[in-house]
């Protein structure tokens, strides 16, 4: 449910409202202000009788019922865009956002030097992984705490925002002492309690879509996260698990225009994931550019043969500069921009 207040309505009657509905046990009453007019949402067990409650308090124009499940990142409530800002850096705006790194953080050269790349070639964030969920307890699991201090370093140096995975409650705590951006991986998509604790939070989510998780659920799984008073939400659109064995996922591209559709919240892609082949990963990053999404995130290693994860999809640097310049073609084109190269700097 949502209350339409009139325009130019004042604080003090949008107070009203919200202590009105925030004095019913377990309701809140989040309120979005825009340019013409403040709506107010009812998130609460909603009884017959609080519409009617609600339309004869001051200022209320109409109480609306919302159609959708996911109230916080539905656009019934908040029909215009939300933009997340990290550090210098805007997500949901006209710029197109990436975020590159390797799979899993394997030492202080392997993420020094790629962080170096990921800044000269125009990415905006840096990624790599700490913690590592793998399908086999006898893969590379990650390097932990340390991990994350070697990319708090690479951030120190280049200056780039880190987004890395958090993967249980417990540790959500210490990812972001050092994160600037928390990733629920697709695994944890549905992991209620760790969605609840990154909830508490005041830093921005990535929330990876899951292996078969619909548009609907990825939606409510956002709602867990905003539910708890975390409004900073990314969506990732990763590939889901199909019949088709030869790509390691199926990266739906479809997933873009109908979250921008749905929700407000914005959405990046990840053809690395999706894809699992690394001379795929250029085609379908140009396709999810085409198609409207507001980042991507591209897992890069200075050697792929020898990363102790995801290797097969990972670029290398030269063909990840190669893939920057094509994806500022293909923004341009439709109107976006992308932060250009950097010139490293020069020795001495």
């Amino acid at each position: 449910m949502i209350v339409v207040m009139q325009q130019g309505c004042t604080d003090e009657q949008i107070e009203r409202v919200q202590e009105a509905i925030e004095s019913k046990p377990g309701f809140k009453a989040p309120v979005w202000r825009g340019e013409e007019r403040s709506v107010i949402g009812v998130i609460g067990s909603i009884y017959p009788e609080l519409q009617s409650e609600l339309e004869l308090l001051p200022g209320v124009v109409q109480v609306l019922r919302v159609s959708k499940p996911y109230k916080l990142a539905g656009r019934e409530f908040h029909p215009d865009d939300t933009r997340i800002t990290v550090r210098d850096v805007t997500i949901g705006g006209n710029e197109m956002v990436v975020m590159a790194g390797p799979c899993s953080v394997e030492g202080e050269e392997q993420m020094l030097s790629t962080a170096r790349i990921a800044k000269e070639s125009g990415a905006r964030i840096l990624r790599g992984g700490a913690f590592k969920p793998r399908s086999s307890p006898y893969s590379f699991r990650g390097m932990g705490v340390e991990g994350l201090k070697l990319l708090a370093e690479a951030r120190d140096e280049t200056g780039l925002p880190v987004v890395t995975e958090v993967m249980t409650a417990e540790d959500v705590e210490v990812v972001a002492e050092y994160a600037d951006i928390l990733q629920v991986g697709a695994r944890n998509v549905q992991n209620f309690i760790l969605l609840d604790e990154v909830g508490k939070l005041r830093k921005p989510v990535l929330l990876k879509r899951g292996f078969a998780t619909t548009y609907e659920e990825l939606l409510l799984s956002a709602e867990y996260i905003m539910a708890g008073g975390n409004n900073e939400v990314i969506l990732c659109e990763r590939g889901i698990r199909t019949f088709e064995e030869y790509t390691r996922n199926t990266l739906d591209l479809a997933a873009i225009p109908v979250i921008k559709r749905l929700s407000h919240l914005p959405i990046v892609a990840d053809p690395s994931h999706g894809t699992g082949r690394w001379h795929l990963v250029p085609s379908m990053a140009l396709a999810a550019v085409a198609a409207g999404c507001h980042g991507l995130i591209i897992e890069v290693h200075p050697n792929p043969d020898k990363a102790l994860s995801d290797g097969p999809q990972s670029l290398t640097f030269e063909n990840f500069q190669n893939l920057m310049n094509s994806i500022r073609a293909v923004a341009a084109a439709i109107g976006r921009e992308v932060a250009p190269p950097v010139e490293a700097p020069t020795a001495g």
